[in-house]
């Protein structure tokens, strides 16, 4: 049943309603839409009466609608397990220039593994969606549950002749343009250019996370450092080797960071059907473009880990995926091997990136088709939380 009251819209959904939540859902949905309009953040409340030691969990949100296919999933499996599903309004939303919006952006202040609802607090989660459309030009409403990020425009390209109907930027000259084929369901596939180095690939990270992506997959370039690399072949990293620093404080390095076991092989069914020449292995990713004029240091650690490439955002994305509890893989071509006298030069690299754009962004596609076929409910993420951070969904802790 759905009631209400004062102030915003309150709906609640009993167990009486599991066994057709569909309707219910929708009016929860619509009823947290209504009360960010009247300028409160909305707050979900969950009881689950099949957990003994949390039973009762909460959520603030801001700007809702930004995820209302996510919610609509996430709710609707809570509803059919049995909980008791109440949204009221919470507090007042503040706006950007309140003193007290600044203070709530801090998540040194939070604790990440607490039992809650949702990762994100109201605050954080309304200037992230801010920010996705003042980095990307388009709306965080547009982005879609799949997402590939990629260090080069040429990849939109061929994005754009895959997808023709594909929404992009509403104003030109943003720092990362998005690209989002969308579908009524959400689970489309958006493209972002975050260009080259791990910066913009932290920024762009930390904000999508509030979207609650089902997959993050990197597709970019690295340079090959194994002998029996060519140019073209693929690299399908297993883990990485973070020297790029721009999340060392959020995430010291040696805590290990590895991609989803699930989505990596998928992406490995993908390249052994597109008959691909691929290697597995740990990506060193740096910060430092030139790294080749200081070598003595990043080639130790390079040998040290056994790494097969180099590249500048890939651990970044990983980082930034296992800190937010995000399924995440990275999927790189090799253009070039700076210790076997190949380097990237202007000459060679514009026909090797005519030929493998395409290549490589199908490659990743299907194996996003299949992750949309098997697992429309979102790939299992038991790995990426500690027993004590259950987010949004069903699982029956003890």
């Amino acid at each position: 049943m759905v009631e209400g009251s004062v102030p915003g819209t309150v709906g609640r959904v009993t167990t009486a309603t599991a066994g057709a939540p569909a309707p219910a859902v929708e009016e929860l949905l619509d009823a947290l839409c209504a009360i960010d309009a009247d300028g409160w953040y909305p707050a979900i409340d969950v009881e689950r009466p099949w957990s003994s030691a949390n039973p009762h969990i909460t959520g603030e949100f801001a700007r809702p609608g930004a995820i209302r296919n996510y919610l609509r999933r996430e709710l609707s499996a809570l509803i059919r397990a049995g909980a008791n599903v109440t949204v009221r309004a919470s507090r007042r939303a503040l706006p950007f220039d309140d003193p007290g919006f600044f203070a709530a952006l801090d998540e040194d202040h939070v604790d990440l593994r607490g039992k809650k609802l949702f990762l994100f607090g109201p605050e954080r989660m309304a200037l992230s969606l801010d920010r996705l459309w003042h980095y990307c030009g388009t709306p965080a409403e547009s982005f879609q549950r799949h997402v590939l990020f990629t260090n080069y425009a040429m990849y939109v390209e061929s994005f754009r002749e895959r997808f023709p109907g594909a929404e992009g930027p509403e104003r030109p000259g943003v720092q990362m343009p998005a690209w989002h084929h969308r579908t009524p369901e959400g689970d489309g596939v958006s493209l972002v250019d975050i260009g080259v180095g791990p910066s913009n690939a932290k920024t762009v990270t930390d904000h999508l996370a509030v979207l609650r992506p089902d997959t993050m997959i990197m597709v970019g370039h690295c340079g090959g450092l194994r002998n029996h690399q060519r140019l073209g072949d693929y690299v399908l990293a297993t883990a990485y080797q973070r020297a790029d620093h721009v999340l060392d404080e959020a995430l010291p390095t040696d805590i290990p960071v590895i991609p989803n076991h699930r989505l990596n092989t998928i992406l490995l069914d993908s390249l052994e059907a597109a008959g691909a020449g691929y290697r597995l292995g740990v990506v060193h990713t740096t910060g430092n473009r030139n790294w080749e004029f200081n070598q003595r240091r990043t080639l130790a650690a390079m040998k040290g880990a056994r790494c097969i490439a180099v590249d500048m955002e890939s651990a970044t994305i990983a980082a930034n995926g296992f800190r937010y509890r995000i399924p995440n893989a990275t999927l790189l071509c090799v253009s070039d091997k700076p210790l076997h006298a190949a380097p990237k030069l202007s000459d060679g690299a514009k026909s090797f990136y005519e030929t493998s754009k395409r290549r490589h962004l199908d490659i990743a596609l299907a194996a996003l088709e299949r992750v949309r076929r098997d697992f429309p409910d979102g790939l299992p993420n038991q790995d990426l939380r500690a027993s004590d951070e259950p987010l949004l969904g069903t699982e029956t802790e003890h």
